[in-house]
């Protein structure tokens, strides 16, 4: 079932309660009608040890809309912290036919493996996090939506990743948490063996998920071809997408035509650049094969209530910061408005 634009408008509403109070403070990041925002994801590398630098960083960067991810929401509400396994970079590849360095153990996909101390680390450090969670309510999230709406950001989604190993009562905690935090829907990277799971959830609590999408397109449990999203939103009422406009032109497909199709089920756009043909992101947006301008004046044009919101995932160039990489992106997305 498609949503009308009176569903998406009481959505809206539902997610700022405040707005009225504090419209005075709000920062202001809508251009030419288009509301551009970031998932916190994009700032991970300066979210630990203080998880407060992401409410600055949008302060700083000027940006009015966030989407919230929950383990940035848990950190910001007080959670016991998870081991950071972080290595530094590999040492350069030694020359062809050379034996290994010693000690270089290897898990899948070549990375290092973690140590038992490590192992064990980060299995008394997820119990405590269990037992947290536990003592969590509807008052932990509210104080958390407090910090972005005292800062003048708009909390309007959260993204709560879930993993087919996830517990109902797991997918639950996730749409408690969107309640409290008063936000518009969850967006979620997950299999389409978990949207079916999700879908009586969203239609329990009237809530609408995004289910963002990669370009796997080798994997039919996957959201990446065009029949994976017609298939998770034929589940439910209020399974939509969260359409990354870099992934899906990587994927092979056009976001423009998809986005005219299916905008009444979009809850926001992740925009980035990245080559076609699987290829990579690019840090110099509008270099890549991604129609960022067309599909941000189309939101312009037809007046879409679809947030954008910034998600950086290149490589940050020497001698820059995330920050600094955030302005850049956000210029070039300003430009393709004008």
């Amino acid at each position: 079932m498609q949503f009308t634009r009176r569903d998406l408008a009481r959505f809206a509403l539902a997610s700022a309660p405040l707005a009225g109070a504090l419209a005075a403070k709000r920062i202001n990041s809508r251009f030419g009608g288009v509301q551009i925002g970031a998932i916190t994801y994009s700032f991970n590398r300066i979210a630990t040890p203080d998880p407060e630098a992401i409410i600055k960083a949008y302060i700083e960067i000027g940006l009015g809309e966030a989407e919230l991810m929950s383990n940035h929401c848990e950190a910001l509400a007080g959670a016991p912290p998870m081991p950071n396994f972080f290595r530094p970079a590999p040492p350069p590849r030694p020359p062809a036919g050379a034996p290994p360095a010693a000690g270089a153990t290897k898990g899948p996909g070549g990375r290092p493996q973690l140590t038992p101390e490590q192992i064990a680390e980060r299995k008394a450090a997820q119990e405590k996090l269990v037992a947290w969670r536990g003592t969590t309510s509807p008052a932990t999230w509210k104080a958390v939506a407090k910090k972005f709406n005292d800062a003048g950001i708009d909390l309007a989604l959260l993204c709560y990743n879930m993993q087919d190993s996830m517990k109902d009562e797991d997918i639950e905690y996730g749409f408690q948490m969107a309640k409290a935090l008063g936000v518009k829907g969850i967006t979620t990277s997950t299999t389409l063996t978990m949207a079916k799971r999700i879908a009586p959830f969203a239609d329990k609590h009237k809530l609408l998920v995004g289910y963002h999408g990669h370009d796997a397109t080798n994997d039919p449990n996957q959201t990446a071809t065009l029949e994976s999203y017609q298939t998770l939103m034929a589940y439910g009422k209020y399974n939509g997408v969260n359409l990354d406009i870099g992934h899906f032109t990587a994927a092979g497909y056009d976001a423009v035509a998809f986005i005219k199709e299916h905008h009444a089920k979009i809850t926001n756009l992740h925009i980035k650049d990245r080559k076609k043909n699987h290829g990579p992101n690019v840090a110099v947006w509008g270099t890549g094969d991604t129609p960022m301008k067309e599909v941000l004046q189309l939101l312009k044009a037809e007046k879409y209530p679809i947030p954008a919101n910034l998600e950086l995932e290149y490589p940050i160039p020497e001698g820059s910061d995330i920050i600094a990489e955030a302005k850049k992106c956000l210029a070039y997305v300003k430009s393709c408005l004008a």
